[in-house]
């Protein structure tokens, strides 16, 4: 039998052994266990370092103030949590809609509902009160822990009966208990009974980028064991200090924000600020000693508009999750810090399936190979392998802890991961090394003259380009070509939407693309359409093109501004 603290040791002992990682490593078995109780405090009564190592440190660069907690101290303020919540009605299998910023009881609400075996809804601040209300209907909430900030978006759509508590509401917030309070329970907490390993533990809205958000349930063991590969894929250690730019609410906050960091027994540093400013977060990477930052695409492009040279970093690792990365951008982090950014891939419904792991050959462009514990197929529409196709996990007796129990219903079934493979909606292209290179979403690829372009690739060359931020390829209806590649480009600050600067980007993509996959319409936007967790909404622009309007951009096209033919 295989145990999770055994399945941790392995991947620590082989984490730069790429071969003998993904031959060796078997998941833990599905035995009872909860991660919070039997691994976070369990750990506390054999490890004396581990109790005073920090496990969260909070950053805030308007106030320069700090927090930090050791495992101990989070473990009884979460138990002190886990008590409040139980005299108050929370039962196991409950759910608990979660809705804060990045603040101690974020982490505290988490662990004391684990404990508890409560199943937490991970919301964004940045919802509205329609969105919220319908994530209270078809998740079913019956707890809420919210900021004080948020609770005025509860005025008409809390349901009777709902309990809601407040993080810093005063004693006359109406309807609203104190979550303050919780500091007057006892730090001893003793569970009701023992936690499965299929019982649900969380539940996630997707990002909705084509359709309405989905409701992906997890288990106590799907995400909590399951971030083993992202711990394996971050390059994490016992004692490091590690930074993940992102936001409370998304799957990939629980990835490298909670689960992966105290799988491997590192610190979580978090650093507030109330708008991102590149410049204050490479100050605050100066002052304290992280060890590995994880961040977005978009994070990254702010920073190398920075001189990254000058400052002197304490980074040992660092990664790139959410989009594909651009190889400029790696390029450029490369010759100022001599480190490669090892770019990751999996979604809310798994933890990392495919990454460039540590110590390993990194190919520009490429997301990696498949990680510890999962095993990867690229399969075309009927099922057949392929070399560009879908991205797939092979399901049955190598069903990777990772997956998602399924798409939740509203009657509470689960669908999506029937059959012998599960499929991710994305599609790659595999090389004989068994790298992955993203292409696209599938509803995203499209034909032109019966070439596939992939929107990523096109995006790829636009984001060289200096005045481009960023940019997002659809396809345009055209009436020779079928659809030809359309470029939607927020340019950088001080740069004018004219003529002259959509000549040089045409140029720029000319002498850069074969000429079928050639940029044929730019339109300029001042800011791209996103998802709440940042991702650019293709399908929105994909209908701006066809309906027209003034929200349409500033729009050149390359047979008026360079006289190239229609055909």
């Amino acid at each position: 039998m295989t145990t999770f603290a055994e399945a941790r040791a392995f991947l620590l002992a082989n984490r730069s052994d790429y071969a003998a990682a993904t031959a060796g490593f078997q998941w833990p078995d599905p035995v009872p266990f909860n991660w919070a109780i039997d691994w976070f405090d369990a750990r506390l009564g054999h490890d004396a370092e581990y109790r005073d190592r920090p496990a969260l440190w909070i950053v805030e660069t308007t106030t320069g103030s700090e927090t930090r907690l050791s495992f101990q101290e989070l473990s009884h303020r979460s138990n002190r949590v886990a008590n409040f919540l139980r005299d108050r009605g929370l039962k196991r299998g409950d759910h608990l809609l979660l809705l804060l910023g990045n603040v101690v009881p974020l982490w505290e609400t988490m662990l004391a509902a684990m404990k508890l075996g409560a199943v937490v809804i991970p919301a964004t601040t940045l919802l509205t009160s329609d969105e919220l209300h319908d994530r209270i209907e078809r998740g079913r909430a019956k707890f809420v822990v919210a900021g004080a900030d948020q609770v005025a978006k509860f005025e008409n759509i809390a349901p009777h009966g709902m309990t809601r508590i407040s993080v810093g509401a005063t004693d006359d917030t109406p309807g609203w208990m104190r979550y303050e309070d919780a500091d007057a329970c006892s730090d001893r907490f003793q569970p009701d009974a023992a936690t499965g390993p299929d019982d649900p533990m969380l539940l996630y809205f997707t990002s909705g980028t084509t359709a309405k958000p989905k409701l992906v349930r997890h288990s106590h063991r799907s995400y909590p064991i399951g971030s083993l590969s992202t711990m394996y894929w971050l390059g994490l250690q016992p004692g490091d200090v590690h930074l993940n730019i992102s936001s409370p609410g998304w799957a990939k906050h629980a990835w490298s924000s909670l689960f992966a960091p105290w799988n491997a027994g590192a610190a979580v540093f978090v650093v507030n600020q109330p708008r991102f400013d590149a410049k204050a977060l490479l100050e605050v990477l100066e002052r304290c000693p992280v060890t590995t930052l994880c961040a977005p695409p978009t994070v990254w492009r702010h920073l190398i508009q920075e001189d990254l040279g000058a400052r002197k970093v304490s980074l040992r690792e660092v990664c790139g999750a959410g989009e594909p990365l651009n190889p400029e951008v790696i390029e450029r982090v490369r010759s100022a810090w001599g480190l490669t950014i090892r770019d990751g891939y999996g979604q809310t419904e798994t933890t990392a399936q495919v990454a460039n792991s540590p110590g390993q050959t990194v190919k520009i462009g490429s997301m990696g190979r498949q990680l510890p514990g999962y095993q990867i197929r690229v399969l075309d529409v009927d099922g057949n392998e392929a070399q560009e196709g879908e991205v797939c996990l092979v399901l049955g007796a190598a069903r990777p802890a990772g997956l998602m129990q399924g798409y939740q219903d509203a009657e509470g079934g689960l669908t999506g991961v029937d059959g012998n493979v599960y499929r991710t909606g994305d599609v790659a292209f595999l090389d004989q090394d068994g790298y992955l290179t993203f292409v696209g979403r599938a509803d995203d690829v499209f034909k032109s003259s019966d070439y596939r372009i992939s929107p990523f690739e096109l995006e790829s060359v636009l984001i060289e380009h200096p005045a481009v931020a960023e940019a997002a390829v659809v396809p345009s209806p055209d009436p020779l070509r079928l659809t030809v590649p359309k470029a939607y480009v927020s340019l950088v600050a001080e740069v004018p939407p004219s003529r002259e600067t959509a000549l040089s980007i045409f140029r720029f993509a000319q002498e850069r693309l074969a000429p079928f996959k050639r940029i044929r319409i730019i339109a300029f936007m001042p800011n791209l359409p996103k998802t709440i967790s940042g991702k650019i909404r293709r399908a929105q622009l994909r209908r701006l093109d066809y309906e027209g309007g003034e929200d349409a951009g500033i729009q050149f096209t390359e047979a008026e501004i360079l006289g190239t033919p229609a055909a």
